[in-house]
């Protein structure tokens, strides 16, 4: 086996010293790229593939679960801050039940809290209040882990204040909730998103109202509140930054068209109203329209004749006025009555004023001197006034000036935009020759390898057709030897057919000499390297 082993490794010694040096090099590059595709191969197929066993853990039950899975061996992963335990795939399902034997996790979530299955444990002993706080913890919970599904939310804390029903009093006390919430790291929780969980945590409370839903961070910056004085001026601020901001690059980006970048800037100061007002008011018109409802009455009467009684109304002086006497003595006495009623056009008008809306507005514009030769102010003054929509009545203003511009920054960094434009420009060329002279030197490398690889092969073929002479030379030697002896003794005679097999092996070697001299001389080297 040894003696096997050796001879083995000899020929591959043998072999690799024939090859010429780009085959040497190819041979080994390519043997050592081999060798790390199968180390990469093995280490893919040997490494688990992991999958998550517990999310949003307490900071206690991860810490216990870790100190569990080291005690038993298991391989993990931590995630998402070390809130996430990620375990190999196929043994997920047997970790979870060893680790519910030991009682893990005993808190679950980061939020703190089980949801509805706080009521699955509830019977007919449980008492009014402790159902009404089953309730109240199970909504907390179930909120909190809502919350944690929104993006950039690490954890969230909620905690509601559900007043009692009043059975007798007309006004209820208003329900109310507050968030807490810790963002991931590195994430920015933007206004819409904040909207986005006051909305919803008022949207799963029945009478809850968006406005008095808290919500702070865990930095202790309040994110939304009833209160307008929580929040201070920080949005209100917010908002009228933005609306300046809008506003100027509305005007800087007309100015930059028409003189150019960095020649005008613009300041835009806004007042705006944060107060909400609603108003009520009813107007009467003139025009007449049909009449809702009219009602006519007739009453008739007519007395019998003879005598000379009269009837009639007691007037002022004591005489009574008759209705009225016919010629043949009768009276008679007739009313008629007409009621209308008018309708009456009336407007009623409920207006509430939403805030945010502009008191004043107050643009200040300055152009530079070179840029604004032969452009009128008046002309640039105007355009403004019609961009952002400049109302004289309320107390705007605009107001343009040309100054000379400091240049000195524009130059400066003019200056060294070109000193880095050089410098990369030198790294590049200096990139290039770096790379051209790594070629260069790879070619040469290459011919020179070349070179001496056509040099051994015209050697070996030299060595070859000099090894066949040889052998030819021999073999006419040992034949002209062969016939003066057969001459002399012909006792050899009996000899020759055995010398015709002998020949004709001969003959079969000079021409696999003749046609694969780089095999013969290999072999031949060989059996020099293998003699003692």
């Amino acid at each position: 086996m040894k003696q096997r082993l050796n001879r083995s490794l000899g020929n591959l010694r043998t072999t690799f010293t024939s090859f010429t040096l780009g085959q040497q090099v190819v041979a080994v590059v390519g043997t050592m790229a081999i060798l790390l595709a199968a180390f990469m191969v093995f280490r893919w197929v040997s490494t688990p593939d992991y999958a998550p066993l517990y999310s949003n853990l307490a900071a206690s039950d991860a810490s216990a679960i870790v100190d569990e899975l080291d005690s038993q061996g298991t391989p993990y992963k931590l995630a998402n801050g070390g809130s996430t335990i990620m375990v190999p795939r196929d043994s997920v399902y047997s970790t979870r039940i060893s680790l519910s034997g030991q009682g893990l996790p005993e808190q679950g979530s980061a939020g703190g809290g089980d949801g509805y299955s706080l009521l699955d444990n509830q019977d007919i002993s449980t008492s009014e209040f402790q159902e009404q706080t089953d309730f109240k913890r199970a909504m907390e919970g179930e909120l909190a882990s809502t919350i944690e599904a929104v993006d950039g939310v690490s954890t969230a804390v909620v905690h509601l204040a559900l007043p009692p029903a009043k059975v007798f009093a007309d006004e209820q006390d208003p329900p109310t909730a507050s968030v807490l919430i810790d963002t991931a790291a590195g994430a920015t929780f933007e206004p819409q998103q904040v909207q986005a969980i006051v909305h919803l945590v008022a949207s799963s409370i029945d009478g809850l109202d968006p406005d008095n839903v808290t919500v702070a961070d865990s930095s202790g910056k309040v994110l939304s509140s009833s209160d307008a004085g929580a929040l201070g001026a920080s949005t209100r601020d917010q908002q009228v930054t933005t609306f300046q901001q809008q506003t100027s690059q509305r005007i800087q980006a007309m100015l930059d068209r028409v003189l150019g970048p960095g020649n005008s800037t613009v300041q835009v100061t806004a007042d705006l109203d944060f107060d909400k007002s609603v108003s009520e008011s009813t107007t009467y018109g003139k025009n007449a329209k049909a009449p809702l409802s009219s009602s006519s009455s007739t009453e008739k009467y007519d007395g019998p004749a003879g005598g000379s009684s009269s009837t009639g109304v007691v007037g002022p002086d004591g005489q009574m006025d008759s209705f009225g006497t016919t010629a043949n003595g009768k009276s008679s006495y007739v009313k008629e009555s007409q009621t209308s009623d008018n309708a009456v056009e009336t407007t009623v008008e409920h207006r509430e004023t939403a805030p945010g809306s502009v008191n004043s507005l107050h643009v200040g514009v300055v152009l530079d001197t070179v840029a604004a030769q032969g452009l009128n102010a008046t002309d640039v003054q105007d355009l403004i006034t019609a961009a952002v929509g400049i109302n004289p009545n309320r107390g705007d203003t605009v107001q343009v000036t040309t100054m000379p511009f400091d240049r000195t920054a524009d130059k400066a960094a003019a200056a060294e935009l070109a000193a880095a434009a050089k410098a990369a420009k030198t790294a590049r060329m200096w990139d290039m020759v770096r790379n051209g002279g790594i070629a260069l030197a790879v070619l040469a490398m290459l011919l020179i390898a070349w070179l001496r690889g056509r040099r051994k092969a015209k050697r070996r073929d030299q060595n070859t057709t000099y090894l066949v002479e040889q052998l030819r030379s021999d073999a006419a030697d040992r034949a002209a030897a062969t016939a003066a002896v057969m001459e002399a003794s012909p006792a050899l005679a009996a000899l020759e057919s055995a010398d015709n097999a002998s020949s004709e092996l001969r003959r079969e070697l000079a021409d696999l000499a003749e046609d694969q001299p780089e095999d013969v001389a290999a072999l031949l080297r060989g059996w020099l390297v293998e003699r003692p």
